[in-house]
């Protein structure tokens, strides 16, 4: 520090100073948001005795959790009875006492600070999980408009598969509780699905980021102990690859998972491992889908963190990402030739960061956007329909 020049240290300076400034924007805005959801009456309602079709409410479960120890709730819409959509949320992950202890704020998103997960359910999350891409009930382009919806929340960064007690000291060094809740507010989440829905006849279990790593790990539960009877069964995951070579430790010793669900973590690709153990006891007994951006920006950024100890992405780690991609598409593929995917090189300006987007499914981009000329949405509902194909594979192609 005595040899750090005048220039240096007002850099620094200037560098705090902005980190400062850019948090408490980012906590003015998310304030601000809420503030609005509330004034303008958008929040979701409890849902009542007798509820409308194609409106969203929400639905209080008493036994649920959230990481923080806050209250957890799920959302729902009835529509077509016979058309059944479970979605599992996303919202980031823990894996260790140094991600358990950086939570997301909109301040440090907006600051670029390490931030993890999300360890509770508050207003702004709702637009997190309802009225965008395939869960919007406004716009005629959404082909599952008029669908049964169950949303599975997330705030537990456990990939919706832990039941354990964390202890962690937090950034401010107190002694604090992550709720690795996440199996039992599924487990809570499929009573509500079952008795709202309880004989649809085609499913679509779907999720994105986090959520789409649940799609392997629990599917297989839902049918089973749900759902026997459903024939038409359709899985879609996300975004959904983070490699590390500690995922089997993580699911067992950190987020106590059921053994069956950690022992099944053999490699470090924990979405790949999943899909193996799913496929080898329930073969064609589902649709498979995978969809992913070619250079996530975000997927990128955990990686690197999990690699180099930095949380951010640039275009190396965006390569390696691609790179990975190839080989989880390769092998998805090899495990079942009828595998369907969507790969695209969508951007968005000032949130990418010269990579590409992180999930399609429950954002804007689910219905407007392109590649080759198709929409996700369109894809996705072909797939339903039975007719699974290709989006943008040519773009996984070694350079």
């Amino acid at each position: 520090m005595k040899n750090m020049s005048l220039r240096d240290r007002v850099t620094k300076k200037n560098i705090k100073h902005g980190v400062v400034f850019a948090t408490k924007f980012g906590d003015f805005v998310e304030n601000s948001i809420e503030k609005a959801i509330v004034q303008r009456n958008h929040l979701a309602e409890e849902l009542p005795e007798n509820p409308e079709k194609l409106k969203w409410y929400r639905v209080s479960l008493p036994k649920g959790l959230s990481g923080d120890g806050s209250e957890y709730y799920i959302y729902v819409k009835i529509g077509d009875p016979k058309k059944l959509c479970i979605f599992f949320s996303g919202g980031g992950v823990a894996w260790n006492e140094y991600t358990a202890a950086r939570p997301v704020t909109i301040g440090k998103l907006a600051a670029g600070l390490p931030n993890f997960y999300w360890n509770n359910l508050r207003p702004v999350t709702q637009i997190m999980n309802i009225n965008f891409g395939i869960t919007d009930v406004s716009s005629e382009k959404n082909p599952f408009r008029d669908w049964s919806f169950v949303v599975v929340t997330y705030a537990t960064g456990d990939f919706h598969v832990g039941n354990n007690e964390y202890s962690y000291v937090s950034e401010e060094g107190k002694d604090e509780i992550l709720h690795f809740h996440g199996y039992t507010n599924f487990l809570e989440s499929m009573k509500v699905a079952k008795r709202l829905f309880p004989s649809p006849e085609n499913i679509l279990i779907a999720g994105n980021s986090a959520g789409a790593f649940a799609i392997p790990a629990l599917s297989g539960e839902i049918v089973d102990d749900y759902y026997p009877e459903a024939k038409d069964i359709t899985l879609f995951s996300d975004s959904g690859q983070l490699l590390y070579d500690k995922w089997r430790k993580t699911a067992k010793n950190i987020w106590n998972t059921k053994e069956e669900i950690w022992k099944s973590i053999t490699t470090d690709n924990i979405t790949l491992d999943w899909y193996r153990a799913l496929y080898g006891k329930y073969g064609d007994r589902f649709r498979y889908l995978y969809s992913s951006s070619d250079r996530d920006y975000l997927l990128s950024a955990y990686y690197n963190d999990i690699i180099n100890k930095q949380y951010k992405t640039d275009q190396q780690v965006q390569e390696e990402y691609h790179r990975q991609l190839i080989e989880m598409v390769q092998a998805l593929r090899e495990l079942n030739p009828k595998f369907g995917f969507f790969i695209n090189n969508w951007k968005l300006p000032l949130i990418t960061m010269g990579g590409t987007v992180h999930t399609s499914v429950r954002d804007m981009q689910f219905a407007t956007f392109t590649q080759d000329g198709i929409t996700m949405a369109r894809w996705l509902s072909d797939a339903v329909d039975g007719k699974v194909y290709d989006v943008g594979t040519e773009l996984l192609r070694e350079e």
